[in-house]
C-alpha cells in the first residue's frame, strides 16, 4: 500500500494527521509514508491536493469531497458526527486503510 501525505510548507495540521496516521498504522507491518511539499496551485492540481494536509492511499484521496478544487490552503475534515477537524479521525483513517486493503 502506498501512503503519501501532501502538504503546503509549514502546515500546522500535518502533525495532527501524522499522529493519527501513526495510531491507525499501529500493529501493521512496516509501512512507508512518503511526504511531499506542495508549493503552488499547479502542483496541487497535478497531485489532487484539495487542501493541506491531504492523504493519498494508493494515489487516491479517500476523504475527497466531490467538486472540491485543488488548493494550497489549509484543509478541514468533517467527522461522522458533523464536527470539523484538522485531519481525519484515527478511526476514519483505519477505515480508509481497510478499504484500500480490500481493493488490493
Amino acid at each position: 500500500m502506498e501512503l503519501m501525505v501532501l502538504a503546503v510548507p509549514d502546515c500546522p495540521n500535518v502533525a495532527v494527521l501524522e499522529q493519527r496516521l501513526g495510531e491507525a498504522l499501529a500493529g501493521r507491518p512496516a509501512m512507508t509514508v512518503t511526504r511531499r511539499v506542495i508549493a503552488d496551485a499547479g502542483e496541487a492540481a497535478r497531485w489532487g491536493m484539495t487542501g493541506s494536509p491531504t492523504l493519498l492511499v494508493n494515489g487516491r484521496d479517500p476523504f475527497a469531497v466531490p467538486g472540491a478544487s485543488p488548493a494550497i490552503a489549509c484543509r478541514m475534515y468533517r467527522n461522522a458526527d458533523g464536527s470539523v477537524d484538522y485531519a481525519p479521525t484515527t478511526e476514519a483513517l483505519r477505515d480508509a486503510l481497510r478499504q484500500a486493503d480490500a481493493l488490493s
